[in-house]
């Protein structure tokens, strides 16, 4: 929708509104385009791209809990190739901003998707999910080390043609120290958080309900820790924050701009609601009418109590 109280520019990328469909939650976009206005997005982040096509994980890959769910789809993607071929072509006609999600189990798998985006059209930034373990190095999560982190985002960034988001996962110590980590190797955003690690039973058979064991929990159960860290990492960094956990509503979207974010992105919603982001930012355009306030304006406007 268009309204200037929410027209946003996220790393000198104009939106018309600060909603974004979340990676791995809105395929690669064109899936959704018969049971949802892809014009009404603000962005349009990609289902992750890797250097090779992936299969995932066996199923179950889903599982309803309480307050959302959990999932573990195991990256499955056509490969980034593919993508550019068969799937990229096909978004051009949307005049919504397209993010290609890039991930990798080493150094090299991310560069080489980079390079290969590097030369497609009809892109407007990358979102590096450093939330993968890099495989080379014993298994750390890239955004569980500050250094890791920093030479995955200064490598990508000496190559990135676009502008690049890096998105960090919620299962570290201290979300400030990996934030200031990500700004000062040169990323240009942060979106934040990824799902959190978690585990579901089922007692009569005593195994894991999904088929690898563990896997990562999103929705409404995870919104007020996502939304606590975000509010820390726009206190620790000068860069965009995107932020991601649980949005379901307007009002929902409008909390994390308090908490300091740009943008929000909406991923478990559209399981249930296709149109969430398109609705998502029609509630917000309304809250913010009655505040006599905008997008921008908002963001950061959190009165935390003084200790």
């Amino acid at each position: 929708m268009t309204s200037p109280r929410l027209e946003i520019s996220l790393c000198g990328i104009a939106m018309k509104n600060p909603v974004m469909a979340a990676s791995g939650t809105y395929g690669y976009g064109v899936e959704f385009e018969s049971v949802a206005d892809l014009n009404a997005l603000g962005a349009l982040v990609t289902k992750g791209l890797s250097r090779e096509p992936m299969k995932g994980n066996p199923a179950p890959r889903l599982w309803e809990t309480e307050a959302g769910m959990m999932n573990s789809v195991g990256l499955q993607n056509v490969g980034v190739r593919a993508f550019v071929v068969e799937k990229l072509p096909h978004l051009k006609q949307w005049q919504t901003p397209v993010i290609a999600n890039v991930f990798g189990y080493a150094l090299e798998d991310y560069l080489e998707v980079v390079r290969v985006l590097n030369d497609a059209p009809g892109l407007a930034a990358y979102e590096i999910n450093a939330s993968c373990p890099n495989t080379k190095h014993g298994g750390m999560v890239f955004s569980a080390d500050p250094v890791e982190l920093a030479g995955l985002v200064s490598a990508v960034k000496a190559i990135a043609k676009r502008p690049i988001l890096i998105k960090l996962s919620p299962n570290v110590t201290s979300i400030p120290v990996i934030a200031r980590a990500a700004e000062d190797a040169g990323a240009d955003a942060l979106s934040l958080v990824n799902t959190f690690v978690a585990l579901a039973i089922d007692l009569d058979t005593r195994q894991p309900r999904l088929g690898a064991g563990t896997g990562g929990l999103s929705g409404p159960a995870i919104k007020p820790i996502a939304l606590r860290m975000v509010w820390e990492a726009f206190r620790s960094v000068k860069i965009p924050v995107v932020g991601l956990g649980g949005i379901a509503s307007g009002t929902d979207a409008a909390e994390f701009l308090v908490a300091g974010a740009t943008a929000v992105e909406v991923g478990t919603a559209s399981f249930w609601d296709p149109g969430a982001p398109q609705r998502i930012a029609q509630e917000l355009d309304r809250w913010l009418a009655a505040q006599k306030t905008t997008v921008s304006a908002t963001t950061g406007t959190l009165k935390f109590p003084s200790r």
